[in-house]
This record gives C-alpha cells, structure tokens and sequence, in this order.
C-alpha cells in the first residue's frame, strides 16, 4: 500500500507429452524464489521447453531471460503494442519487451493458435488489449489460465476488474472466460493473482491455501527477525 505494487502473480508449471513448460515467469522480486520452486520440482530454468507470456506487463514477463533456451511465446499483438507504449509510465518494462523482440526463440500467437498440442490461446482483452488466456486441454478436466483478463476470485464473481482501458472489453473477457471454464465439469481454473480453483455445485471452492508473509530486521541484530503472516484470520 505504501511501497508500491508488489506483483505477486501466478507462474504455473505443465509438464508431460515431452514438454516443460511455465505459463508467465514472474516479477523480479520472485526471481529467487521461482529458482527455488522449480528446483524443489525436479526443474532447472534450462530445462523448460517452453514458456508462455500471457501478456507484457512486467510482473509476467520480467524473467523471461532465465528461460532463454526455451521457445518463448507472447501474442503478436500485445508485443507490437507494448512497443509502442511511452517509457515510463505503464507496467510495461521497456528494455525487457526490445529484447523479447529480438530474441531467437520468440514465437508469436494469435486468438485460438496452439502454442504446442493441447495448449490453446484465447484473447481476453481489456487488461491490456492483446491479453491471451489459454486452456491446457486434459483427459477428464481442463485448466485455464486467466492471467490478468480475470486477477482473482472477487473479478471474476463481480465481473468488474481494478485495471482496465474498456471495462465493457473486460466484462465480455470474463464472460468468455466463464464459458471456457464451464464447458467442461471439473475445470480448474488459476487466475493471475490469486489461488487455484474448481466449481462444485455451481460455487467456487479454491484449491490450496494462500500464503503470503514478511520478514524484517526491527531489532538490533541480524539474528533477530520479525515474521508477519499476511494470511493469518
């Protein structure tokens, strides 16, 4: 609240049919920890095949370069247009989406392309305006990834959203994104800034707990520490 955003948002991890894959790879400050989380599965960043950028703003995109051997995938249209936005002044990274740019691996998506078999694109703007979404297709259930089109749960319900250039663009996004999670029982859906969830009995039970806390140095010492649990009730 005082400090700025803090860009908590999802990365996810697909693994099967020969691939590794991340949808989104995070803000810097995770950079560390995404590191971790990835190792704790088995996972170093070169061994992803594939990483999916949802959109270009900088809590999504920023750590792209660890993945660097990867097939690197963003929509075409938000790449053109985040190229075109004055430095500065947007969530944007400038430098961060040139290099993108020019990078060897970059492949480019549209509305309803695969990024590889199974994984299919969905625009959803409203957040940004080439904003994709995707629905990994699985043998009983699918996932879908909302990304930013839809950050959390109360977006979703209300189907208003906090950050937005058309809300009508964005309330049409998350009637899209209901139909492609509803066209399927057992559906889970991970939203960009939020936890997991499924529907049962037409309500929205989420799958896994959040977590979040802090840590500081408020004493005298290194060896004294602070924790604050930003989850506690």
């Amino acid at each position: 609240m005082y400090h700025g955003g803090l860009g908590w948002g999802a990365v996810a991890l697909i693994r099967g049919r020969g691939r590794v894959a991340l949808i989104d790879a995070g803000s810097f400050g995770m950079r560390r920890l995404l590191i971790e989380r990835l190792k704790a599965a088995g996972v170093s960043p070169a061994a992803v095949t594939d990483l999916i950028l949802t959109h270009a703003h900088h809590d999504h995109v920023v750590n792209w370069p660890l993945f660097g051997r990867a097939r690197i995938f963003v929509g075409g249209a938000e790449l053109q247009w985040s190229l075109t936005q004055p430095p500065g002044e947007t969530p944007v990274p400038e430098f961060t989406m040139q290099a993108l740019q020019r990078w060897p691996t970059l492949a480019t998506l549209k509305d309803e392309d695969e990024a590889f078999p199974g994984l299919t694109a969905h625009l959803t703007p409203g957040h940004t305006p080439g904003h994709l979404s995707f629905v990994l297709a699985g043998r009983q259930h699918d996932v879908v990834f909302t990304a930013d089109a839809a950050k959390n749960r109360a977006e979703l319900v209300s189907r208003t959203t906090d950050m937005t250039y058309d809300a009508a663009v964005s309330a049409a996004s998350i009637a899209k994104i209901w139909g492609l999670w509803q066209r399927r029982p057992g559906s889970v859906l991970i939203p960009g800034h939020d936890v997991p969830m499924t529907q049962k009995g037409g309500r929205i039970a989420y799958v896994g707990n959040r977590e979040a806390a802090i840590k500081a140095w408020y004493g005298d010492d290194m060896e004294t520490t602070t924790l604050i649990d930003l989850t506690a009730p």
